[in-house]
C-alpha cells in the first residue's frame, strides 16, 4: 500500500490526533501519497448543525492547515486536499460552490445517510426492508452521475440483511453503475479494524464478478489507523479472494471542474 486517500480531522468531532501526526505516521508506514478527506460541512437550512461533521466556518483553516503540512513535507510525501462528501441533492450545488473557492482537489463519495442527515435513515442501520435498499442504491448511482467524485467509500455500508437475492440485484447494479463511471470501489479498513459489517462478503463476491477496479481506504479517525498492516492483511484476503483488480493510486477528479 502506498497511497491512502481517506483520512480524517479532529474538526469531525469523531476524529483525534492532530495533521502532523497523521502525516508522521504515514511516512513511518512507507506511503508516497497521503490525501486528507475529512467529513464536508454541509449547508444545512434552518441551522441545523451536524455533530459529525466539521462547520463550515472551519473549512478554511482545514484547508490552511493542509496546504501548509502539503509545503513542509513535499520532499518526505506527497499530500493532497479532499473531502468525503454524502450527495444530497438538496445541498449538492449549494456545497459545489462553497468548496469551488477553495483548491480542494477531489471528493470521496461516502453515503452515510439517505435522502440527508437531518430526517432520514442511516445507510448504516440494520434493515431487511428493499426499499432502503433501492434508495440507497439509486442515491449513489445519481451521485456517481454527477462525475463529482474520485471514489466510493465503503460503498458496502448498506447494512442489508434481506433476501440474499434482492441484495444481489441491487448491489449488481450499482457495481455496474460504478464501473461505468469509472469509479474505484474503495475496501475500508475502518470497518475491518472494528469489526463492522463491512467489508461485506457478499458485496465483494459481485465486485470481483463486475469487474471493478478497488482500491484500499484507511478511513483513519487515530494517527496509528493511517497504516494498519492488520487490516491491510485482511484487504489483501479480500482482493485474493475475489480476484479483484487493485489500484495502488488513483486518478483525482476535481470536483470544481464540473459545477452543476
Amino acid at each position: 500500500m502506498i497511497a491512502n486517500y481517506h483520512t480524517h480531522t479532529w474538526r469531525c468531532m469523531h476524529a483525534e490526533g492532530t495533521e502532523r501526526e497523521y502525516v508522521e505516521r504515514a511516512i513511518e508506514g512507507g506511503l508516497k501519497i497521503l490525501g486528507f478527506s475529512d467529513h464536508t460541512p454541509m449547508p444545512y437550512a434552518n441551522g441545523y448543525v451536524s455533530n459529525v461533521k466539521m462547520r463550515l466556518n472551519q473549512l478554511e483553516g482545514y484547508v490552511d492547515t493542509v496546504l501548509n503540512l502539503k509545503k513542509e513535507y513535499e520532499k518526505d510525501i506527497e499530500i493532497h486536499l479532499g473531502l468525503e462528501v454524502e450527495y444530497y441533492p438538496k445541498y449538492f450545488k449549494e456545497l459545489l460552490h462553497i468548496t469551488g473557492q477553495y483548491p480542494i482537489e477531489y471528493f470521496l463519495l461516502a453515503q452515510h445517510f439517505l435522502g440527508n442527515e437531518i430526517d432520514d435513515v442511516y445507510s448504516g442501520d440494520e434493515t431487511q426492508d428493499p426499499k432502503i435498499l433501492e434508495r440507497y442504491c439509486l442515491q449513489c448511482r445519481e451521485a456517481m452521475l454527477t462525475g463529482c467524485f474520485t471514489y466510493f467509500a465503503h460503498p458496502d455500508l448498506l447494512h442489508f440483511t434481506g433476501d440474499p437475492a434482492v441484495y444481489d440485484h441491487w448491489m449488481r447494479g450499482l457495481c455496474e453503475d460504478a464501473k461505468k463511471a469509472g469509479l474505484p470501489l474503495e475496501i475500508n479498513f475502518l470497518g475491518i479494524g472494528g469489526h463492522r459489517h463491512y467489508p461485506n462478503p457478499a458485496f465483494w463476491k459481485i465486485v470481483g464478478e463486475v469487474g471493478n477496479p478497488v482500491i484500499f481506504g484507511s478511513d483513519a479517525h487515530e494517527p496509528d489507523k493511517v497504516w494498519n498492516p492488520a487490516a491491510l492483511k485482511k484487504g489483501e484476503e479480500i482482493v485474493k479472494e475475489n480476484g479483484l483488480y487493485l489500484l495502488d493510486t488513483t486518478e483525482l477528479v476535481n470536483p470544481a471542474g464540473t459545477l452543476l
